[in-house]
């Protein structure tokens, strides 16, 4: 079996990016209304769970000489890098009321974070609208 890049295997990096895939289909679910409400949950719950804790994304635990925050690959919007410290730091950051403003900026730091962040939130909202029946009107 022959492996291409540095991950290995045949997806390459692209293997990372299934939620985007799963955001264009959960797009595509409210368009064609046949897709029913459990196909519409299913990808919501997808797309959130991406976004959450698979998309890759620079870190963001708050770091001593660094205004931004740690710069290292990260996965999702919850959890932070390699580094264990970080990783509670960034749940932490949810918890204390203090820093929930600076967790929130991260949030819209670059373009990738913008669109991690949009997927999240709107999956969300998608999959609570496809719960709730009778809220969307047709």
């Amino acid at each position: 079996m022959a492996t291409s890049g540095a991950r290995g295997g045949q997806l390459g990096g692209l293997r990372q990016w299934w939620g985007v895939l799963a955001g264009v289909l959960l797009i595509a679910a409210w368009v064609h209304a046949a897709a029913g409400p459990a196909v519409v949950i299913v990808l919501s719950a997808a797309v959130s769970f991406w976004s959450f804790f698979q998309a890759p994304m620079p870190c963001g635990a708050p770091v001593r000489g660094h205004p931004d925050g740690c710069r290292n690959n990260a996965y999702g919007l919850l959890l932070g890098c390699h580094i264990r410290q970080h990783r509670w730091q960034k749940l932490k950051m949810l918890i204390v009321r203090r820093q929930v403003r600076a967790f929130c900026a991260g949030l819209f730091s670059d373009g990738k974070a913008v669109v991690v962040t949009l997927a999240g939130l709107g999956s969300f909202v998608s999959g609570l609208v496809a719960l709730v029946p009778g809220v969307v009107v047709h």
